[in-house]
């Protein structure tokens, strides 16, 4: 038996998990879309001949404002309906828990059978739930559906985080059209700020979802260069 100063002495084990919250998910949808939409507009305008600064400014601006809403409102729907979802199927639980006992209690067995449980060792444990439907139902809600119960305001703050997240990104590519008169200078600009904000995006971004930081920053980049490369030639083979 170890004795207390031995205990004390004893390394701790700490396991660490990482899981993405709903906010750092909400903000990589926003930000990701808000680096690269607008950035590839401006580049494909600056390809058109003749396009002044305050053109490109102006448009940039309509397409912020007009992208943001659209993926709040976007936010909104999906976490509305999240919401609404486990509603429905938390009601059809309880009507089955309540009509259909036996038949869910098997269910339950079923869950447990999979981690190798034995009949008698679940039989304990179905007389419980018998006890406290409510703690039934939530099971099966997690176990059988997977589901979780969402925040009743998420919607809200999802629709406000991925339209704030995009406004953030937007500005980032627009912001040298505005500080710089020259037209190609801007661009030279836009390029180089929006590709390092899309690099520390992406790098930020794998680190927040447990995939390798490097690979998700080049990925981000490779994709928000090849947008603005593709807008830019289509727009010059028009010009």
């Amino acid at each position: 038996m170890f004795c207390r100063d031995e205990l004390m002495h004893q390394p701790m084990h700490v396991e660490k998990h990482f899981t993405a919250t709903e906010f750092v998910q909400d903000v990589v949808i926003g930000m990701a879309d808000g680096l690269t939409v607008p950035f590839a507009l401006a580049a494909g305008l600056t390809g058109l001949s003749s396009v002044r600064n305050e053109l490109i400014v102006t448009a940039g601006l309509a397409e912020i404002a007009a992208g943001s809403i659209a993926m709040g409102l976007g936010g909104f729907l999906a976490a509305r309906s999240d919401a609404e979802h486990y509603a429905s199927e938390k009601v059809r639980e309880e009507r089955e828990v309540e009509v259909v006992p036996d038949r869910e209690a098997e269910e339950v067995a079923d869950v447990f059978r999979d981690y190798g449980l034995t009949d008698p060792q679940i039989a304990p444990i179905l007389d419980a739930f018998r006890a406290n439907p409510k703690a039934w139902v939530e099971f099966m809600m997690r176990f059988e559906l997977g589901l979780e119960e969402p925040d009743p305001r998420r919607a809200l703050k999802s629709a406000l985080t991925i339209a704030g997240a995009y406004i953030a990104g937007g500005f980032i590519p627009l912001s040298p059209y505005m500080l710089v008169a020259s037209t190609r200078n801007a661009l030279i600009g836009s390029v180089a700020i929006t590709l390092v904000a899309l690099a520390i995006f992406g790098y930020v971004k794998g680190r927040f979802t447990g995939t390798r930081p490097l690979r998700s920053a080049l990925q981000t980049t490779l994709i928000g260069g090849l947008a603005a490369t593709a807008a830019f030639l289509i727009a010059r083979s028009f010009s």
